[in-house]
C-alpha cells in the first residue's frame, strides 16, 4: 500500500517544521534532510535557505562533522573502516571528508585496527565449530575489516585450528563408498576419480580397500567402462593419429594404460 504524498509546504516555514520534526527523531546528513525536504516543497530556494539556517544554528551537522560523530560511535561498537565508509556513501556524505573524518578520529582515539577485529572476532567467536571460513570472513568483512585484518585477528584466536573451510565441512559428511561409485557412474576412471575426491577435501586414506571391495563385488569394473567410454566416440582406431586422440581421450577420463589398451583392442583379451 503506497504513503499518500505529503502535504506541500504553503510557506518557508512548513519547511522548516518539516526539517525540525525529522531531526527530532535522529541525525541525518545534509542530503538525507535535503532529500526529505524536496517532497515537501518543489521550490529550491526555501530549500537551501532552510539547510544553510539550520548549520548556522547547529541544527543540523555539516557533512564532516556528521561523519566525525559518526566515527566516533562507530569505532566504540567496534565497526571498521570500510563498513563507515560504505554506510556514510549511501548516506551522501562526500569521499574526501569520510576519508578525513576517519583519519581524525583514528588518530584522536589511537584506533588500532588490528586490535580492533581481534576483539571483535574474540567476542563473537567462542570457537568455530557450526561454521566455516567463508562465513567468518563475509560477517567480518561486514563489519569492515580487511583481509588482512581479518587474517590477523584468526592468527591471534586460540581455536583457530578448529576453523575450516565450506568444503572441508561438507566434505566430511561424504560417504567414500558412495562418491566412488557415483564418479565411477559417470564414466571417470580410478586416477581421476581420487583427484576430484581430493580437490573436494574429501579423506581418501580408505580409498584403495574400498575400492578393492567394490572390484570384488562388480559395483565398479574399469575395463567395461572404459570401453564404454571409448565406444561413445567415434574414433578410427585403424588411423594412427586418431588411435593416438583416443588413449590421451581415456587417460584424461582416469583410466589406466591396461584399461585403454584393452578397449583399443578387443581382439587381444
Amino acid at each position: 500500500m503506497q504513503r499518500p504524498p505529503l502535504r506541500q509546504a504553503k510557506t518557508i516555514d512548513n519547511v522548516f517544521n518539516s526539517a525540525y520534526w525529522h531531526l527530532g527523531q535522529q541525525d541525518f546528513t545534509i542530503n538525507e534532510i535535503r532529500t526529505k525536504l524536496e517532497r515537501k516543497t518543489e521550490n529550491p530556494q526555501w530549500i537551501e535557505t532552510v539547510l544553510a539556517k539550520l548549520i548556522e544554528n547547529g541544527y543540523l551537522k555539516n557533512d564532516y562533522d556528521f561523519a566525525v560523530r559518526y566515527c566516533e560511535l562507530a569505532f566504540s561498537n567496534e565497526l571498521g573502516t570500510g563498513a563507515i565508509r560504505r554506510k556514510l556513501r549511501l548516506r551522501g556524505v562526500p569521499v574526501t571528508e569520510i576519508d578525513t573524518a576517519i583519519e581524525q578520529v583514528m588518530d584522536e582515539q589511537k584506533v588500532d585496527a588490528f586490535a580492533m577485529a581481534t576483539s571483535r572476532l574474540l567476542s563473537k567467536f567462542d570457537n568455530f565449530y557450526g561454521t566455516n571460513r567463508e562465513k567468518v570472513y563475509a560477517q567480518m568483512t561486514t563489519k569492515g575489516f580487511s583481509r588482512v585484518e581479518i587474517d590477523h585477528a584468526l592468527a591471534q584466536h586460540p581455536e583457530r585450528e578448529t576453523l575450516r573451510s565450506k568444503l572441508a565441512v561438507k566434505a566430511d559428511k561424504v560417504d567414500l563408498t558412495t562418491e566412488i561409485i557415483k564418479l565411477f557412474n559417470k564414466g571417470k576412471g580410478e586416477t581421476l576419480i581420487l583427484q576430484e575426491l581430493k580437490q573436494r577435501l574429501i579423506d581418501v586414506s580408505d580409498f584403495e580397500d574400498i575400492l578393492y571391495q567394490l572390484t570384488l563385488s562388480e559395483d565398479v569394473d574399469f575395463y567395461q567402462s572404459c570401453k564404454k567410454e571409448l565406444a561413445k566416440k567415434r574414433y578410427d582406431l585403424s588411423d594412427y593419429k586418431e588411435k593416438s586422440k583416443a588413449y590421451a581421450y581415456l587417460s584424461r577420463k582416469g583410466f589406466g594404460s591396461d584399461e585403454i589398451k584393452e578397449a583399443m583392442d578387443p581382439g587381444d583379451e
